[in-house]
């Protein structure tokens, strides 16, 4: 499986070294949980959508990629209004349950961080081949073979895992396996389903790896690599961007006298 669809256009993003994209998405994410204040995270999540049209995603792909995050955050957030810390005036009460103006803030502030981190992170990786990724660790951050080899195998598998969860799930069908009605039924099949993948996920494991074994994929003598893995200048603009944004976002957020250092 390849996190490179093939409707995803060429973009600058794809063409930079997955090395660079990590070393950025983690520089964003150090210095958003820095602190917890809603004007950092914000203005790191405007930035963020200035970028976004170089990655090469249309609208849809975008969403479709981000999803999980737009429904997350305001989850995020909103637990966070209901049982965060008690600040402020409060708003409203019923039971143990207690909206404050503190919290309200605290809310906001998670959930925009949430975005600020995950969304950068998902569209710098839409466009990541794992190949390059593993060729990138490997020789780039000196990573062990075997350790980059087996994860870039186990990423491989990804795509096969769903086609077995779809095999699954029409030959129970066809078997009359699991229609149990109502959410009971749903859910006892979906366990069913899942442990059913998961043997079939060791078996598929364990003939992977003594097959690689077999072809000397575990061994210390010293790796060749099929195609080189480049570190140049489009690779340091794009950290350099990202530290940018991380230094803009705290800078902001102190000016503004809303940084709160976690560890104070």
């Amino acid at each position: 499986m390849s996190f490179v669809t093939p409707d995803v256009r060429p973009s600058a993003i794809a063409r930079v070294n997955p090395v660079a994209k990590l070393i950025a998405a983690l520089l964003l994410g150090v210095a958003l949980m820095l602190s917890i204040d809603w004007v950092s995270a914000a203005v790191a999540l405007v930035l963020e959508a200035a970028l976004i049209a170089w990655a090469g995603l249309n609208a849809r792909q975008f969403w479709m990629r981000t999803a999980t995050l737009w429904i997350g955050a305001p989850l995020a957030g909103l637990t966070t209004v209901l049982y965060g810390r008690d600040l402020g005036a409060t708003l409203w009460q019923w039971g143990f349950i207690t909206v404050t103006e503190g919290s309200l803030t605290l809310g906001a502030a998670i959930a925009l961080r949430v975005l600020a981190i995950g969304v950068p992170s998902i569209v710098l990786f839409a466009t990541t081949d794992p190949t390059d990724l593993a060729d990138g660790l490997a020789q780039v951050l000196k990573l062990p073979s075997r350790f980059v080899l087996g994860g870039l195998a186990g990423m491989r598998l990804i795509g096969l895992f769903i086609e077995d969860w779809r095999a699954l799930g029409m030959a129970r069908r066809a078997r009359g396996v699991g229609d149990g009605s109502g959410l009971v039924g749903t859910v006892r099949r979906l366990f069913s389903q899942a442990f059913a993948l998961l043997v079939l996920s060791v078996r598929r494991g364990s003939k992977l790896a003594t097959a690689m074994e077999a072809k000397g994929f575990g061994s210390d003598t010293p790796r060749s690599w099929a195609r080189p893995s480049r570190f140049g200048g489009r690779e340091v603009v794009l950290i350099l961007i990202g530290a940018l944004i991380a230094a803009i976002a705290i800078a902001v957020a102190v000016l503004a006298g809303s940084w709160q250092f976690v560890l104070s």
